[in-house]
């Protein structure tokens, strides 16, 4: 059985003429009657009877129209789908890392589907580490995805977004806020609040203590800046964090490292390389890149 079998049958058993139905095919009649015959032939039932010019269903025509019909409807509406997401529609799914969510994602996707182009793609939004979301990307879950860089990953592509300076944070009065810029060593005097051991932020800032030959108190580990901010707000700590806007309140006191010990943090977009993106994907990703320019 083939579609084009299931139209023929379909135009045949609206019109009840074969003639009729063999123009609004562009056949001929005699090859649309040999199509109905093998469908017979195939299904082991009569779909249908002649009465003078015309044909009328049989009982087992009418149930198979019933197949028929939504069949062909189920593939109309494929079709307009994938048109639909060949043209202006289509879905994205992203994931990205905390830091993100309270203006990076939700500003570059507004942005993007404030254009004409773009306005009937949706998106699915989903938070978690790195890691995690390096993950779900290889698994398929995502399109894209939004956080550190993995040397371990070759398949995926990383595409840097985000230049974030690294900074010192304080309860506003701490001693440490005499200072103009910190430095490793002041960490080893005071609590530490830090990120996510295993998150790219955490596993990153707790580099440079290594490499500075200090060993922090470290009392707790949130996954963002709002978290960490928030608790050091409230005396539980120090820490070091991505120079946001979160962190810029009003009981914080915010401190650069000295200059030779100062490093940054790049958050990248990754996808997998030599995967097929559908076009609202690669429109996306085309228009992340614009934004860097």
């Amino acid at each position: 059985m083939t579609l084009n079998q299931l139209g023929y049958f379909y135009q045949a058993a609206v019109l009840q003429h074969f003639n009729q139905a063999a123009e609004k095919m562009n056949i001929s009649e005699p090859s649309l009657s040999r199509s109905i015959s093998a469908l017979e032939d195939e299904l082991g039932v009569t779909l249908f009877e002649k009465r003078g010019r015309n044909v009328i269903l049989t009982k087992a025509g009418e149930i198979f129209l019933e197949h028929a019909t939504q069949i062909l409807d189920d593939v109309k509406r494929a079709e307009n789908k994938m048109h639909h997401l060949a043209t202006d529609g289509g879905h994205i799914d992203i994931a990205y890392v905390s830091p993100l969510a309270r203006e990076y994602i939700p500003r570059t996707v507004r942005n993007f589907l404030s254009l004409e182009q773009n306005k009937n793609i949706t998106f699915n939004f989903n938070q978690d580490i790195t890691s995690v979301n390096i993950e779900g990307l290889k698994k398929g879950a995502y399109d894209l995805i939004f956080g550190s860089y993995s040397a371990n990953e070759p398949n995926i592509e990383f595409l840097p977004i985000i230049k974030q300076e690294i900074v010192a944070i304080l309860p506003a009065g701490h001693p440490l806020s005499r200072k103009e810029a910190l430095q490793a060593a002041d960490f080893a005097d005071y609590q530490v609040l830090g990120y996510n051991r295993h998150s790219g932020l955490g596993k990153y800032t707790r580099s440079f203590f290594k490499e500075h030959g200090i060993a922090p108190n470290f009392i707790c580990e949130s996954p963002d800046e709002n978290g960490i901010a928030s608790l050091v707000a409230q005396g539980f700590g120090i820490a070091l964090v991505a120079d946001v806007d979160t962190i810029y309140r009003d009981d914080i006191c915010i401190r650069p490292l000295v200059s030779n010990e100062s490093f940054s943090h790049t958050v990248y977009m990754g996808y997998m390389r030599g995967k097929y993106q559908l076009p609202a994907v690669q429109r996306f990703i085309a228009f992340v890149r614009s934004e860097q320019a």
